[in-house]
């Protein structure tokens, strides 16, 4: 996920969640308050921030950081591929073992710019864009965290065709694991960077009420158009370009990468005229509905090892959920990182240096399919 992914309120209500609620919703919106509108106020924010909702002009693109190797910036992107009749984009790069890279809710390959070309020097590299984000269609479906496994399962399937590992962020870390379980034969490793996920609540309450007919036919209808007028409000709202690096920098600890590159790959996916609509529906049918999708319950499944590189300084996923992942899962290997949320763009240097290191540890033996 990329820095301003985390988009529930509690890491406790949602998987894919986020601690933090800097935006004060307008005092001219205080009229239509909820609770249930004002617990979700900083979540809906970041969202529309991540979704890339700004329509900045053409920016200057930055120079890199200095002695790393960027990934060039284009705006017509890279390479597509057709799945269930949606345009997918993607980076591929270099020679060797594949790794599939897998970017945050809101972010796209672009993220990963300066790990792909250090990678593609011993490895052949494959970054994706998910369905919804970045140079991929802005598809108007019903969105699932399976949605994006499938897709992953997939493209491993259709366009790596080899044994891989797959590597992903906040977001792209969730759609890791899960692909990973349901390709076992085919992922060899995955690394996740600050994922996110949740851990299951046994003690959740899993029995609904039946829906009556007056929730069905009068309140639910009354709802989403409440929604939609005020997501509609905070989406416009969120198109100055300052609000956009102010929370890019709130998650970044080194702020020094938050540049018009990083800015730009975030805000052009916006001129989809879809954009729009995808947001609306991941922020009241996807991000709210997500208890079912549990870490326990994909790692339980997970049967290759396992790297997480783990930002410590992260202000929405702490060093405390890493660690008990590897308490959960043993053929786990935990490197942290004094860096944010995003640490494969904030500290890439390390961040290729230990992936590679764990790469090279790889063997048959280490890499089989039972545990």
């Amino acid at each position: 996920m990329s820095p301003y992914c985390a988009l529930s309120p509690s890491p406790k209500s949602h998987p894919f969640s986020s601690t933090d609620t800097r935006f004060i919703a307008p005092t001219r919106l205080a009229q239509y308050r909820s609770k249930c509108l004002m617990n979700r106020r900083g979540f809906a924010f970041k969202g529309i921030v991540a979704s890339g909702v700004s329509v900045m002009g053409s920016s200057v693109i930055t120079e890199p950081v200095e002695g790393l190797e960027r990934l060039p910036y284009k705006p017509e992107g890279y390479n597509y591929w057709t799945w269930r009749g949606h345009k997918i984009h993607y980076v591929v790069q270099g020679e060797g073992l594949p790794i599939v890279l897998i970017h945050g809710f809101g972010a796209s390959a672009f993220h990963w710019r300066y790990n792909i070309p250090e990678l593609a020097k011993r490895y052949k590299v494959y970054a994706l864009d998910l369905l919804g984000f970045g140079w991929s269609e802005k598809a108007i479906i019903e969105y699932d965290a399976m949605v994006w496994r499938d897709q992953v399962v997939d493209f491993l399937k259709e366009i790596v065709k080899e044994p891989a590992v797959i590597v992903g962020n906040s977001l792209g870390g969730f759609t890791a694991l899960v692909a990973a379980v349901g390709l076992r034969e085919q992922v060899v490793g995955v690394a996740l960077l600050n994922s996110a996920g949740q851990f299951g609540n046994p003690n959740a309450e899993t029995n609904k009420s039946e829906e009556s007919i007056l929730q069905k036919l009068v309140l639910k209808p009354l709802k989403e158009i409440f929604q939609r007028v005020v997501l509609g409000f905070l989406f416009w709202q969120a198109k100055q370009p300052a609000r956009i690096e102010s929370v890019l920098k709130s998650v970044y600890i080194n702020t020094s990468n938050v540049d018009d590159y990083l800015v730009e790959s975030i805000t052009r996916p916006a001129a989809d005229p879809n954009a729009g609509e995808v947001y609306y529906r991941l922020m009241t049918r996807f991000m709210l509905n997500q208890s079912k999708y549990t870490l326990d319950s994909a790692l339980s499944q997970l049967t290759c090892p396992l790297l997480l590189l783990w930002g410590d300084l992260d202000p929405w996923v702490g060093p405390a959920k890493a660690n008990r992942i590897k308490e959960f899962y043993p053929r786990t290997t935990l490197v942290n990182l004094q860096a944010g949320h995003c640490p494969h763009d904030e500290v890439p240097d390390l961040v290729n240096k230990a992936l590679m290191d764990w790469l090279s540890s790889l063997t048959p033996e280490s890499s089989s399919q039972t545990l």
